[in-house]
């Protein structure tokens, strides 16, 4: 008896089904970063404008939490998967100056975007970058007053406060959107990962630049880093 067109049609197409491999899924980093030394809190003194700044604030160079957690690393994928791209619209993110001191103390912007640096103290501050790969600026900052800067290539920026000078933050100018900064639990995540082998980076600010190999499955793939202080 002759099969009939449409059901050869259909038996068809699921062979081919059967002869092809399902897409990967891809996965989310999920770790968190820890400090494995002594922590000792520090103060700093405030030598000017105590009517506002107060008299002293405490260092946050390293910033630890109960569990051990590192607060404002950065991680990244040294080597992203292939077609990563930030989106076309350019980003902006917020630094203000509130009580004498940056906050937040780091922030995440891709190549491209810009920062806009607001200073909500009822004095002058200003903004003084330390880069290599883009403009270097020293700019004066009443209060109120909003400064946008855009950071065209990627690396990680220091910026002081040259009138205050336990003043500090970072830009981290990243170039591709597989980056994430640590809570105050230590903890971060890369969604979307595609399953290989990569090369994590993880930067803090008084720790130095940490590499770690992982590989990545299809599932979540759980990471901790522990780290110490440079002897």
């Amino acid at each position: 008896m002759a099969v009939p067109k449409s059901i050869r049609i259909i038996f068809c197409a699921a062979l081919a089904l059967l002869g092809t491999a399902p897409p990967a899924r891809a996965a989310v980093i999920r770790g968190v970063v820890v400090f494995s030394g002594a922590v000792e809190p520090k103060k700093l003194p405030v030598t000017i404008d105590q009517y506002i700044c107060g008299k002293e604030k405490p260092a946050e160079d390293l910033v630890v939490g109960a569990q051990r957690g590192i607060r404002n690393a950065a991680v990244w994928l040294q080597t992203p998967p292939p077609g990563a791209a930030w989106p076309a619209a350019p980003v902006k993110v917020d630094m203000d100056q509130k009580g004498c001191v940056f906050v937040p103390r780091v922030v995440l912007v891709p190549a491209g975007g810009t920062v806009e640096f607001l200073n909500s103290d009822r004095l002058l501050h200003n903004l003084h970058s330390a880069s290599r790969e883009n403009p270097s600026f020293n700019r004066t900052q009443p209060k109120g007053r909003v400064i946008p800067i855009a950071f065209a290539k990627p690396e990680i920026i220091r910026i002081n406060c040259d009138l205050h000078s336990w003043m500090r933050a970072w830009v981290v100018v990243a170039d591709h959107p597989f980056y994430a900064l640590t809570n105050e639990a230590g903890e971060f995540s890369l969604p979307s990962v595609p399953p290989g082998k990569y090369t994590l980076q993880i930067w803090q600010e008084s720790l130095g630049v940490t590499s770690r190999e992982i590989a990545v499955r299809d599932d979540d793939a759980p990471v901790r880093v522990e780290l110490t202080a440079p002897r």
